[in-house]
């Protein structure tokens, strides 16, 4: 069932004021300095959940392909830690959104542009809310649904994906008529 959420001012400015610690480079092998694992457990924690070891292992990852993630991860650490959110008890719910959606979000936007960029803080407070089943105060739902599709830097990058899959298509296509073409004319030609 959709409940109303915070306003959305209020995450919007909780983002830009991310502190630098949440910023940093998070611990992957011998580099980076901010255990993402034990964030993400107090996170989690003071949000009314008591993580699993395995649940906590998945933010335990030494891959420095992930590093971009962690970064993000680190963010929304910070940007979930307000009250509403404490108040309701949403940890699992946030974990799973953490485990997931922060990853998808991670393969198409750099982790600092959740803080520097508006419409990048808009999506990630947006998709935070769409998470918890959430509409930012003062919206109707089609308003949120409408405002995320359009700050959607993930499906954004599908439908470019898919234009580009087309597009190679269609060249393949029209190749493939011209080289017929060509045979039909060289083959006209070769009876005259």
């Amino acid at each position: 069932m959709r409940q109303d959420g915070p306003p959305l001012e209020q995450l919007l400015r909780r983002l830009a004021a991310t502190p630098a610690a949440f910023l940093g480079e998070p611990r992957v092998r011998t580099g980076g300095h901010v255990v993402v694992e034990a964030v993400v457990f107090d996170t989690i924690n003071d949000l009314g959940h008591r993580m699993t070891a395995d649940e906590l292992d998945h933010f335990a990852r030494r891959d420095p392909r992930e590093r971009n993630w962690l970064r993000v991860v680190l963010i929304a650490s910070w940007l979930v830690h307000e009250e509403p959110f404490r108040q309701a008890q949403v940890g699992q719910r946030v974990l799973h959104w953490l485990t997931r959606d922060t990853r998808e979000l991670s393969e198409v936007v750099v982790a600092g542009q959740f803080v520097s960029d508006p419409d990048r803080r808009e999506e990630l407070a947006r998709r935070l809310l769409a998470a918890l089943d959430w509409i930012p105060a003062g919206e109707t739902a089609p308003q949120a649904a409408d405002r995320l599709t359009t700050v959607d830097s993930v499906e954004r990058a599908r439908v470019l994906a898919d234009t580009a899959v087309k597009r190679h298509r269609a060249q393949q296509v029209r190749k493939k008529m011209e080289e017929e073409r060509a045979r039909e004319a060289a083959a006209r030609y070769s009876r005259e």
